[in-house]
């Protein structure tokens, strides 16, 4: 048996169990993008020269981020990776139960293409993972969004996941020992790193290595919003409460505390926000706000949030419906002939491709309202969690 890196919900690990080696590497693809646009990417590697790396106090905090936005003239610009060599380690200690040099992780191609111009000023949106997760395991979500008309930033927590910055050089975690002080100490990083990277992308050359963004990028820092999936979401509406900037957030099945016991609830947790947030859960546990047994946080947030609120749930979901994973271990499973039953509790068992055009219609049609002023296509509730629109 092998443990499943941090859910984040409630501070429970999920477990998998490992199947039989099987010698022919495999790999996967992700599922086509549905907007207008063509989708471009870009790397950037930023330095805070004014903040101390709370992992390493003796270096300047350092990030790596991806942007992923619309694009013009695609042609002549190759499609990125969805990962990199240096993170492959990480990867297969994840317990995701795939034996290790099973699976081909560095072949498969997104839908953008690297550096190629960009089409308008767009609005932006951030987007922060689960504890432990890197950001290309928002891959899907992030260019089907830029596809529509969106710069989607993702951004990797230094220090609690690796990270491969430019030259090769790749940066471990630091041990993670689930205490309060340790996950209060990685959400006011994350925090940090979000509003740092909003400066950041203020600057006309923000990469550190003086590498150009894309011709034609321009980013509408008037219209931001911000979503996270599991201790990204939590990370969402404390860098909202921080942060006036960020005009609407959304919570994909993130718990809203540093601990559970003793619980420890966050700021956005008790004392809300004026701005509009929405709250996305899982169906096996009945994530919401309706639910305290599972998830006291979720309750306690609804009752003092002062702006627009919704709470819906994604039918047939578990905790990793809401990432690649929920895409890419199906495809696995049929390759290396293990039943997907044997992850139900990490990715449900609903449809994947159903599961992820639901969520993605929902993140844009919440930015659509809240960033583009668009007319809504679905309104507040007062009452019980509603299914997915």
């Amino acid at each position: 048996m092998k443990t499943l890196f941090m859910a984040g919900v409630v501070g429970a690990s999920l477990v998998v169990a490992a199947p039989t080696a099987n010698a022919a590497a495999v790999s996967f693809t992700l599922p086509s993008p549905t907007g207008q646009f063509p989708v471009g990417t870009t790397s950037l590697h930023l330095v805070d020269s004014g903040r101390a790396d709370p992992w390493k106090p003796d270096r300047r905090r350092e990030l790596m981020v991806s942007l992923w936005y619309p694009a013009r003239d695609t042609a002549r610009f190759p499609l990125a990776h969805w990962t990199t060599p240096g993170v492959v380690p990480y990867l297969e200690n994840l317990g995701l139960g795939i034996p290790k040099g099973t699976v081909d992780w560095t072949s498969p191609l997104t839908a953008a293409h690297v550096d190629a111009p960009a089409d308008g000023r767009r609005p932006v949106v951030l987007y922060s993972p689960g504890y432990g997760g890197p950001r290309f395991t928002a891959t899907a979500q992030a260019q089907d969004l830029a596809s529509h008309g969106y710069v989607v930033v993702t951004i990797d927590p230094t220090f609690e996941t690796a990270v491969e910055f430019p030259g090769g050089r790749v940066e471990q975690p630091e041990p993670q020992d689930g205490s309060p002080e340790t996950t209060k100490k990685a959400l006011d990083a994350r925090v940090a790193d979000a509003r740092f990277v909003l400066d950041a992308l203020c600057r006309r050359t923000p990469d550190a290595d003086g590498r150009p963004l894309p011709r034609g990028l321009n980013l509408d820092l008037g219209r931001v919003g911000m979503f996270g999936h599991s201790f990204g979401g939590f990370t969402t509406g404390e860098t909202m409460y921080r942060d006036r900037r960020i005009a609407a957030g959304m919570n994909l099945d993130g718990g809203m505390q540093t601990s559970t016991d003793p619980y420890i609830p966050g700021e956005v947790t008790k004392h809300g926000l004026n701005r509009p947030f929405l709250l996305m859960g899982n169906s096996t546990n009945n994530h919401s706000h309706t639910n305290p047994a599972f998830d006291r946080s979720w309750a306690d947030f609804w009752a003092v949030q002062r702006g627009w609120k919704r709470d819906v749930q994604l039918p047939g979901s578990a905790h990793y419906s809401f990432t690649d994973v929920q895409v890419i271990l199906p495809q696995l499973a049929a390759q290396l002939g293990i039943p997907v039953s044997t992850w139900a509790q990490v990715i449900g068992t609903g449809d994947p491709a159903t599961a992820l055009r639901t969520q993605n219609a929902t993140i844009r049609a919440f930015f659509d309202r809240f960033i583009l002023a668009a007319a809504p296509t679905f309104q507040a509730n007062d009452g019980s969690p509603h299914p997915v629109p």
